[in-house]
């Protein structure tokens, strides 16, 4: 999966990926994380996703990093948020008083950017990929988070042969397999989400789950 392809969907503003409200489960879980206002909360491939106002509200300071320069100019038009834009060498950084997005790519985002990072949350990372890419990006976000800092994680999962991904179906083995050497993992909500996902049934997707986890930087 090439960063074109990214590129295309937002280019055509072919983003039902994109959840034009916070995420419920966050409203739900964060606070079982216990973390502190005025920490930093990473949020990996952001997108222009409203959970970043919602983190903000939390008193948190809120970093993102996202491929898409339209993304990032949108959600901060969308949200009526004065920006200042500063090239840095493989990426730019837009940003207001409690959000900073990193705009570029991902696996190139040096890790010293993120020294002070203490939180973080993945709504739509990690079933962004395919399973090799998606084994990168663990490897990726294991090196850019600093030890003992504390995350939320949503995932899918659904039959993958029923459905051309994304999002991809990630599956608890899955996870326990391939996180679990950088992670501490708690698995902390499990539902079935098929009914409220048209698409899916559309497609006759058999069944669908949406997870929560509550993962913690090892180290």
């Amino acid at each position: 999966m090439q960063p074109s392809f990214w590129h295309d969907k937002w280019a055509s503003q072919q983003i039902g990926f994109h959840l034009g409200e916070v995420n419920p489960l966050l409203v739900d879980n964060w606070d079982s994380l216990n973390i502190k206002s005025g920490a930093k909360v990473f949020v990996p491939l952001c997108g222009k996703s409203l959970d970043l106002c919602f983190l903000a509200e939390q008193g948190l300071d809120v970093v993102g990093c996202e491929l898409s320069q339209t993304a990032v100019e949108q959600f901060f038009s969308d949200n009526q948020l004065d920006v200042d834009a500063q090239a840095l060498a493989d990426h730019t950084l837009y940003r207001t008083e409690q959000v900073a997005i990193y705009q570029g790519d991902l696996f190139t985002l040096p890790a010293h950017l993120l020294e002070d990072i203490s939180a973080f949350y993945d709504r739509a990372a990690l079933i962004a990929w395919p399973d090799e890419m998606r084994r990168q990006y663990v490897l990726q976000l294991a090196k850019l988070l600093p030890p003992k800092s504390i995350g939320l994680l949503i995932t899918l999962d659904y039959p993958q042969e029923t459905l051309t991904g994304p999002p991809f179906a990630v599956s608890n083995d899955w996870i326990m397999e391939h996180m679990s050497e950088h992670f501490e993992i708690e698995l902390l909500h499990t539902e079935d989400v098929l009914a409220d996902n048209p698409s899916f049934v559309k497609k006759q997707v058999p069944w669908l789950t949406e997870s929560v986890y509550r993962l913690t930087r090892k180290g």
